[in-house]
């Protein structure tokens, strides 16, 4: 038991270390950022979530538009038991490319977005981090297209656990049928 309680107490301090050293991508270009993307991998840190989730979890889709005073509208398509639906989430630009904020109204909190790193035509590692009752931090793996190389896939898994997320809090979720709707 007491072997149990220093290796969890040990995986939260390296979780709640993962926000603060990471950075944005490198120059970051958020025009050729822009377009379609597909989030084929999730890491989360909420135990619940990924116990809940985990079997009916399936790819997303989401378009990604540039405002012109650099903030960004994203809106995702997520398969649901009760069928597909979109959400408009507003990305607010700081003052470091790469690095957004947005306000969720659902758990009424302000959450950073950190685009980890990206080639911008293939995939793109992205951080999600919020402070509510703890610390809460997701990575996701977006990818141009519903299927990614092996080895990106590689690449964030790699990168979630070198962050202390759990082997079995990383997914690769199935595509999703008919979501969105009409091939958008």
């Amino acid at each position: 038991m007491r072997i149990t309680f220093v290796t969890m107490a040990t995986a939260m301090v390296c979780l709640m270390g993962v926000h603060g050293d990471v950075q944005p991508q490198r120059d970051f270009d958020l025009q050729r950022f822009a377009g379609k993307w597909y989030r084929v991998g999730l890491a989360y840190d909420s135990p619940g979530f990924t116990a809940s989730y985990r079997d009916k979890l399936r790819v997303s889709m989401g378009i990604l538009n540039p405002q012109t005073n650099g903030d960004v509208n994203l809106t995702m398509w997520t398969q649901r038991s009760t069928g597909c639906r979109s959400k408009l989430y507003t990305y607010e630009k700081t003052a470091i490319p790469g690095a957004f904020t947005y306000f969720s109204t659902r758990h009424n909190k302000v959450k950073d977005i950190t685009v980890v790193e990206t080639n911008y035509n293939e995939y793109a590692l992205v951080l999600k981090h919020k402070k509510m009752d703890r610390e809460y931090t997701q990575v996701a793996l977006y990818g141009r297209s519903q299927k990614v190389k092996p080895e990106v896939i590689q690449k964030f898994k790699d990168f979630a656990t070198s962050h202390g997320f759990p082997k079995d809090a990383i997914l690769t979720p199935p595509p999703a049928e008919n979501c969105p709707p009409y091939g958008r």
